[in-house]
């Protein structure tokens, strides 16, 4: 039962297995579309719609072998299989122990093994009773079954859940937390909350962690995008309160300031972000890296915003808008492997969008 609450160069996705990436219903459903024009050098094209009948569409993961992708409904804990060519879409099953928190909660990020051909292990981020969670199941090609719980206790609230998950190239999962609308947890190294955290496949804190315990990165607000580019760093899109929303360069033990900065910071010890945004303009939530060029999703902006970026330096170039309140809240984005493309998902029918259930769409953008 359902509940209504809540990118022709070439493409370059260095992202985690498992990051960002969203799926199809079949065409029959969704139904025909034209084509979409050839897109400027480097830039996104038209957008064409592959998938309609979604309701929050939260989190998407590739298959190692690029042949479909995992996605995840946030306020039904469903996740569904999606073939790369959006003509086959298949329900895996639910999370168990998922709940909302009438708000941002519920069943959010997935991510599969880099080596699910062999374990055939997928992990999701989700509600519970005591907190959020993150979980391991086993996904054979045919059903999601085997729930486990690796990390239990971060902190929820009805805001401020962060949710996304990514594997690195070194292996380990990376994991966004939201400060659950409790300030000072995302300056305690010691708390689960305000952070990017980074573990092990089965749940344990990685080795080399800064601060020996889960935290790869602290003071964060609301982070809900997370990739990785060419040259294996870490790039970070938050939500601010109401000043600011920002796109970071992360770095082991680096302090991103929240609570006590917003955008910009002179304060010793925090680390300015890389481009800042008013909040209306952005409120980003998932990011993909293409081709040199950061590509972020944005909710009460409604729009996809391009951020260049330089492989060889930390500088990041101007950003660019497109779509500009033509589709609504733009939640998820991704490459799409082996293609000139992105993936790009709406949550419309969450509170703030105000649409019913199975109103969400996901369209494919070619990149120029």
């Amino acid at each position: 039962m359902s509940h209504r609450r809540q990118t022709k160069k070439r493409a370059v996705l260095v992202a985690a297995a498992g990051a960002l990436a969203v799926g199809a219903v079949p065409a029959a459903t969704a139904g025909p579309a034209p084509a979409a024009p050839a897109a400027a050098a480097g830039e996104p094209g038209a957008p064409e719609t592959l998938s309609t009948g979604w309701t929050i569409p939260w989190g998407t993961s590739w298959l190692p072998d690029g042949s479909g992708a995992l996605v995840t409904e946030r306020d039904d804990f469903r996740v569904w299989r999606v073939s790369k060519d959006g003509k086959d879409k298949k329900q895996l099953g639910t999370v168990p122990e998922s709940q909302t928190t009438g708000g941002e909660g519920g069943l959010m990020g997935v991510a599969v093994d880099p080596d699910w051909a062999t374990n055939h292990y997928v992990y999701v981020m989700h509600t519970s009773t005591e907190g959020n969670r993150v979980a391991r199941m086993t996904y054979d090609g045919t059903a999601l079954t085997g729930y486990e719980p690796l990390l239990k206790g971060i902190k929820k609230n009805k805001y401020h859940n962060g949710g996304r998950l990514a594997f690195g190239p070194d292996g380990y999962l990376y994991a966004t937390t939201g400060d659950a609308q409790d300030k000072p947890l995302a300056q305690d190294k010691n708390s689960l909350n305000g952070k990017i955290l980074r573990m092990t496949r089965d749940g344990e804190p990685a080795p080399g962690n800064p601060f020996g315990n889960y935290a790869y990165s602290l003071g964060h607000r609301n982070p809900q995008g997370i990739a990785f580019d060419s040259r294996g760093r870490l790039w970070e899109a938050e939500l601010g309160d109401a000043k600011k929303d920002e796109l970071n360069l992360i770095k082991p033990g680096g302090n991103y300031g929240w609570p006590t900065c917003e955008g910009e910071c002179t304060v010793a010890g925090m680390t300015n972000p890389k481009k800042t945004w008013g909040v209306a303009e952005a409120s980003p939530s998932g990011v993909a890296i293409v081709d040199g060029a950061v590509y972020m999703a944005a909710l009460k902006g409604k729009r996809l915003w391009r951020i260049p970026i330089d492989a060889d330096n930390e500088d990041v170039g101007t950003a660019k808008a497109y779509y500009v309140g033509e589709y609504g809240r733009l939640r998820a984005v991704t490459a799409v492997p082996g293609a000139e493309e992105l993936w790009l998902s709406t949550t419309n029918a969450d509170a703030n969008g105000g649409q019913a259930d199975g109103s969400d769409k996901i369209f494919r953008v070619p990149i120029g």
